[in-house]
């Protein structure tokens, strides 16, 4: 599947997050782009300008295109509860997210990068489909031919992640997706109702 691999400092400094992940470019220049950056005036953004940007910072943050995301959303509508929580749960639920929340890859493009290329499990078996959708009680784990792997060693041992909605045993490098995360439980700094109003129109 095609996904966005241009600069990501740019887009950082596009929605004033690193929603990329540590980035020291991004801490040196926290301001929009562009040739006059911080001095820059900028007017008033439309509710649309607002919403769109909204839904533009969540795709770039879980790595989703628009067809697959809005796809996500008719699910998400479809299903019982609130819809931008179930749309955000959704994209926590990702094989690749929950790789990258389990320390697994310091990136969720390194975590998709590592499902691609079959390294790793869900249940005991190769899964190397980035979007895969995790349900409560499936075991993520590192195929065994791949524990030895550099990168996975490294992200592993600089790894401080805790959510309560994930298990990790380092011994067998493997974690069990416990329940679907509350919103509370989700760090991201997304407006999801921004999300919902923009598809809604």
């Amino acid at each position: 599947m095609a996904r966005y691999t241009g600069p990501k400092t740019k887009i950082a400094r596009k929605f004033g997050q690193a929603i990329f992940g540590d980035d020291k470019a991004f801490e040196k220049r926290n301001y929009p782009p562009g040739q006059h950056g911080n001095a820059r005036r900028r007017g008033k953004k439309s509710e649309y300008s607002v919403q769109l940007m909204e839904k533009q910072k969540a795709k770039y943050t879980y790595g989703i295109l628009e067809k697959q995301f809005r796809n996500m959303f008719k699910r998400a509508t479809s299903a019982k509860g609130i819809t931008g929580e179930v749309l955000l749960q959704l994209c926590e639920s990702r094989l690749d997210n929950v790789v990258y929340r389990m320390g697994i890859s310091p990136s969720r493009s390194g975590a998709r990068q590592l499902v691609s290329h079959r390294h790793i499990t869900v249940n005991g078996e190769k899964v190397n489909i980035p979007s895969y959708q995790l349900k409560a009680g499936d075991v993520v784990g590192v195929r065994e031919k791949s524990k030895s792997l550099e990168a996975i060693q490294n992200s592993l041992s600089n790894s401080s992640n805790v959510f309560e909605w994930i298990t990790w045993n380092t011994s067998t490098m493997e974690g069990t997706y416990v329940a679907v995360p509350a919103r509370i439980q989700i760090p991201e700094q997304i407006n999801e109702q921004l999300i919902v109003e923009l598809y809604s129109k």
